[in-house]
């Protein structure tokens, strides 16, 4: 399926974990098929992206992290990521995403929902491959049918240790 969108049979996020589970494999496979366009579309206006730098780290806005993009940071990153002459991405890196423990809870406030996922990455880049583990948290906003994404946090399990970078999408 292109774009966007993954039909979502249901939005009854504590019944249907099958449909939120599947928009995270679609979102990894957009990915891992470097549709960046594709996946950027998945994301609110108002969305952030964050890698935290340390293990339990509250508040993004005051102390260092990895990455923490808005939606201009988001498209900037995707843009650089198309350029033919990106000196981190020459050549590209292939990825595969492994999405797992999937949990659904909806969020008190409003209609977003919590989801919280372990994933790994296998990147490989000039006869290299990294892995990168995780914990993540996607804040989902139900959309005609399925979900767009207004908040994702992907704690690394070692994000206090040597990444050499993160010139790929996780």
């Amino acid at each position: 399926m292109s774009g966007g969108a993954v039909p979502a049979a249901a939005l009854d996020p504590a019944s249907d974990r099958a449909a939120v589970e599947a928009f995270l494999v679609h979102e990894a496979d957009l990915i891992d098929r470097r549709d960046f366009e594709a996946w950027l579309a998945l994301y609110t206006d108002d969305c952030r992206y964050w890698v935290p730098l340390e293990e339990g780290q509250a508040d993004p806005q005051h102390t260092v992290s990895l990455i923490y993009d808005d939606r201009k940071l988001l498209e900037t990153r995707v843009r650089r990521l198309g350029h033919p002459r990106i000196h981190a991405q020459a050549p590209p890196s292939r990825t595969v995403h492994m999405i797992a423990n999937v949990t659904v809870e909806p969020e008190a406030e409003d209609s977003r929902i919590v989801v919280r996922s372990n994933q790994i990455v296998a990147e490989y880049r000039q006869g290299r491959t990294r892995l990168f583990a995780g914990r993540c948290t996607h804040r989902l906003v139900p959309d005609n049918g399925s979900y767009r994404i207004a908040f994702k946090r992907i704690d690394l399990i070692d994000s206090e240790g040597e990444n050499r970078g993160i010139p790929i999408i996780l």
